[in-house]
């Protein structure tokens, strides 16, 4: 067996257990580099992965992104942040601030409706149990915490996939609906048109198990200066 064959039977064999090796980005540097030179080429053009997960409660990490959707980063900052005034001195709300809180206060904050209702959708289900909290996501696959979490009103899949990556730091995530990443592969493989799902899978498919790394080059590949790849 090679050494590269041994390295994902170690890393399922971790997952198959029920413990989930963590983000671990030289480790995958190096890995990728050995695994796809198209990507090697970019990973030197882009310099050293800088994914650092904060590992937030879901209920703060879901929280932050159903305020962030659809509006650019300054305007969701903004408006995060006079939400967060309201529940002060907390640094963050829980659950129970967010529904014992009436519609007028967040509205006037800046949430729309339907962040409104999503927002206390989330914590309903939080307090439910339907949301786990970090303890109980250490146990989860990826599939499971996406299937857990997609259950709240306004958070679908790819906002599960955006926590799995940036928060819990979960290493073989690939988002094969994100915009950036299908654009980055396209100008690192050269393609004519944007990669549809399977496309992307296929691409990545030598990548694992490290795609949430791989990924996260796609995303630095989308911003380079057309011409440099």
């Amino acid at each position: 067996m090679s050494a590269r064959a041994t390295r994902r039977t170690v890393l399922a064999a971790e997952t198959e257990s029920g413990v989930f090796p963590p983000l671990d980005p030289k480790r995958a540097v190096r890995a990728l580099r050995r695994a796809d030179p198209k990507l090697a080429r970019l990973i030197a053009l882009a310099g050293p992965c800088r994914l650092s997960p904060t590992h937030y409660p879901p209920f703060r990490a879901l929280f932050r992104s159903i305020v962030y959707q659809q509006l650019s980063g300054k305007a969701a900052a903004t408006i995060l942040g006079r939400v967060l005034a309201l529940f002060a001195p907390k640094e963050f709300p829980d659950p129970e601030d967010v529904l014992r809180l009436d519609d007028a206060a967040l509205r006037a904050a800046g949430l729309s409706r339907n962040k409104l209702l999503a927002v206390r959708d989330l914590a309903q289900k939080t307090l439910d149990g339907v949301v786990p909290d970090l303890q109980a996501l250490a146990r989860m696959d990826d599939q499971e915490i996406i299937d857990r979490c997609d259950a709240v009103r306004g958070v679908g899949r790819w906002t599960v996939e955006m926590m799995l990556i940036f928060n819990l730091g979960r290493p073989d995530v690939l988002p094969v609906d994100d915009l950036g990443v299908r654009k980055g592969a396209q100008r690192v493989y050269g393609l004519r048109k944007l990669p549809d799902a399977k496309k992307l899978e296929k691409l990545a498919e030598p990548w694992r198990p490290w795609r949430s790394v791989g990924s996260w080059y796609m995303w630095r590949a989308a911003e380079l200066p057309r011409g440099t790849l």
